[in-house]
């Protein structure tokens, strides 16, 4: 719909036939952010060689290498959506590389054109902006569709602190450098209580570097800071919603695309869960597969890689978990984060969690 601004704003729903693949290919990272969500010890520390990463996306191609054959029916737990494959499901699938940083993983270009090869929708790369082993040059922007850069300030006396010393200048030089290569690139802003005094900045800095499309991302409370219990990074409701929607209409009214998580639904909004009513793979080093992002620090995972193939894993994982249906919404905050949930003082639920899959999207009019 459009706003009485002009601009475009929508939410946007799980897609029935279509899935993102969130690769992993490794861990390691030189920088040591703040609100890093990896875990080596849940996730693994290997770093994937061009064989292993060939292989298993083979798996989520459905070349060559195949599902390990499930019962499904009368099963709860898939609502039958894990099918066998099918021969064109790799043109219904967005692949992720990430890491760590995944440009320090040198197999990430051979990575790249063969997961083109196999026919993948998109191909996207996240990176912290360091664009390892001369990266930009050994690709081409017919071969990756995104190029999406992490930067948490608009300057670096913001983001630095939160992503180390000097990552502020690095990363704008990769984007400039991506841009000038013809490169389509995007920024994610992961937003805490470090840096939401500096999200408004955020557009013209944008506008300056020649970027079109802006992430806004909420912190999660895995990987680093939960091992460091460091909840008070977290962004609370009222100051969400008095910041994000207006920085993201400023930012589309600059001509750029930003897209944010919904964070809580609307009183008539019905719960939707993306690993219920979507399709999603989060694939890690040491093969866990979840198909939640909050449960990435637990070993509740789905599915595991073993031998090359994708097995499922017996009860009780995230899938048993996220089947569950309650008043506050995501299940996964409920017995994470209950601190996110807003209740009354009778006990009622003010407001349903959305999934954190679940984005918001405003364009220019």
């Amino acid at each position: 719909m459009k706003s009485q601004t002009g601009l475009k704003v929508r939410t946007v729903q799980f897609k029935p036939n279509s899935r993102n693949l969130f690769f992993h290919i490794l861990t390691q990272c030189n920088l040591r952010c703040k609100h890093c969500y990896i875990n080596q010890d849940a996730q693994g520390k290997e770093i994937l060689d061009s064989e292993t990463i060939f292989n298993w996306l083979k798996i989520f191609a459905n070349r060559a290498v195949s599902f390990e054959e499930i019962p499904l029916e009368g099963n709860f737990r898939f609502k039958g959506k894990f099918r066998l494959p099918h021969e064109h499901v790799a043109e219904q699938t967005n692949v992720i590389f990430l890491g760590g940083e995944p440009t320090l993983n040198p197999a990430l270009p051979e990575a790249i054109r063969y997961a083109r090869d196999l026919g993948f929708r998109s191909i996207t790369v996240d990176t912290n902006g360091y664009l390892f082993h001369d990266f930009l040059n050994k690709v081409t922007p017919g071969l990756v569709d995104n190029i999406c850069f992490s930067l948490d300030g608009s300057t670096p006396q913001t983001n630095d602190p939160i992503r180390g010393h000097g990552a502020f200048e690095r990363c704008t030089q990769g984007i400039r450098e991506a841009i000038s290569g013809g490169f389509n690139v995007s920024v994610i802003f992961t937003v805490s209580m470090l840096n939401i005094h500096d999200l408004a900045r955020m557009p013209h800095l944008l506008q300056e570097l020649g970027v079109e499309n802006f992430f806004i991302q909420v912190v999660g409370i895995r990987g680093r800071p939960a091992k460091e219990g460091d909840y008070g990074l977290q962004v609370g409701r009222t100051l969400w919603e008095e910041v994000v929607p207006k920085v993201a209409k400023e930012a589309a009214s600059l001509g750029i695309t930003v897209t944010y998580p919904k964070v809580y639904l609307g009183k008539n909004e019905d719960f939707s869960c993306a690993g219920v009513d979507g399709e999603n793979y989060f694939v890690f080093p040491n093969g866990r597969v979840y198909i939640c992002p909050l449960c990435e620090d637990l070993a509740v995972h789905s599915f595991e890689i073993k031998d090359n193939v994708l097995k499922l894993r017996p009860p009780i994982t995230e899938l048993d978990l996220i089947a569950l249906n309650i008043p506050e919404g995501c299940v996964m905050n409920k017995i994470l984060h209950p601190e996110n949930i807003p209740y009354g003082e009778s006990g009622e639920v003010l407001a349903k969690v959305a999934c954190c899959m679940l984005k918001e999207e405003v364009r220019p009019g």
